[in-house]
């Protein structure tokens, strides 16, 4: 009955919330500060000062919006328990922590979009030759040999299968530049081969891919597929921080495993009870 995974939002960087905060950092101790098993370093400040809370408060309610950068769903799931908490409740006010969730905030000058990547287990039953005439009809194809390819633009992928990296350019008429989710490289990705060439209908079902962080680098994608656990493996150019913006300002929301977001930050190091 808590929140133990926080919704990740970003804003405008604004200078005062900047100095606010690192000027809190450098003058005062951090409540938690330590390196966890996978070596990364977690440090936790704590402001209690009244009128520095109130400052930010003034600052955040003079942003036209923050956006939801990770945790669509846990955002939409806290509304949901919150408004079934509230019907169960005759003495309901509005300011019990059910109406509330747990978030971190970034400026988007702190913070890093970094690429999303998918590993597949089969190709549905085609060849390799087959399959890469299929990958034809969508894209210009180009064998890069056995040294690692990095996506350079948007719309551009690099592709690993048997030892060898392929570079894919999406073709002109394959997306559509004024819909800021069909322009998306995930929604290109998945409308041009996922889910009509290799059959994978569902990214949160399916058993036949998986998705890799772009923190543990290229060379995590060719192990996967060199190790005979994955038959392919795609790599995106990662989502811009306007690309998020227009998707949110348009009302949508983004694909599933479209973004992958440094700083993280530890689960369960704050906790928010609902009750």
């Amino acid at each position: 009955n808590a929140n133990m995974e926080r919704v990740f939002f970003s804003y405008p960087a604004v200078a005062e919330i900047d100095e606010i905060v690192e000027k809190h950092v450098q003058n005062n101790e951090a409540v938690y500060d330590f390196t966890g098993e996978d070596k990364v370093g977690h440090h936790f400040w704590v402001i209690k000062d009244k009128a520095v809370i109130n400052r930010i408060i003034e600052l955040f309610d003079a942003l036209p919006a923050t956006y939801v950068a990770d945790g669509h769903h846990r955002t939409a799931a806290a509304a949901l328990v919150g408004n079934e908490k509230k019907n169960n409740n005759p003495n309901h006010t509005g300011n019990e922590e059910y109406n509330f969730f747990l978030a971190v905030h970034f400026p988007d000058n702190q913070l890093t979009i970094i690429d999303y990547n998918r590993v597949v287990k089969d190709l549905n039953g085609y060849t390799n030759d087959e399959f890469i005439a299929k990958l034809g009809e969508g894209f210009d194809v180009k064998d890069m040999g056995g040294e690692v390819y990095k996506p350079d633009t948007l719309h551009n992928f690099s592709m690993y299968m048997d030892g060898k990296w392929y570079s894919l350019t999406a073709k002109e008429g394959t997306y559509n530049d004024n819909d800021p989710i069909g322009v998306l490289d995930v929604t290109i990705l998945t409308n041009q081969v996922l889910s009509p060439v290799l059959d994978i209908q569902d990214l949160r079902t399916s058993k036949r891919i998986d998705f890799v962080g772009g923190i543990r680098g290229l060379e995590e994608l060719s192990k996967r597929v060199d190790s005979g656990e994955m038959k392919v493996a795609f790599a995106l150019y990662p989502v811009s921080m306007q690309q998020l913006i227009d998707i949110a300002d348009s009302g949508a929301i983004m694909p599933p495993k479209t973004t992958w977001f440094e700083p993280k930050l530890r689960s369960g190091l704050v906790v928010h009870e609902l009750d």
